[in-house]
């Protein structure tokens, strides 16, 4: 199963974190498919840059996010335009009566 989870990365005490699309079966930083984004928590307010069309691609194909990366997500608006790609709202269709 491909995960979409962060990666830690810089020295000690000073993380960043890549948000990265791995097997479930791969340790914490081990090797990764794609890299969808970046994420610095310690930064006021919190820096997060994320490729919007790969995060939704990922989530198309079935990855499944980590809670952090779910809420982050979430907090951005990436899951709402992913839902709204999934399911399209029904266009009502208005018929011609008239002849």
């Amino acid at each position: 199963m491909v995960k979409l989870r962060l990666r830690r990365m810089g020295s000690r005490n000073k993380p960043f974190y890549r948000i990265v699309a791995v097997d479930s079966r791969v340790k914490r930083d081990g090797k990764y498919i794609e890299s969808v984004g970046y994420y610095d928590p310690k930064t006021e307010p919190f820096t997060f840059r994320v490729d919007t069309e790969k995060a939704v691609k990922w989530l198309g194909n079935g990855a499944q996010p980590t809670d952090t990366v779910r809420s982050l997500f979430r907090k951005v608006g990436i899951l709402e335009m992913w839902h709204k790609q999934k399911y399209p709202k029904k266009t009502e269709m208005v018929t011609d009566t008239e002849n």
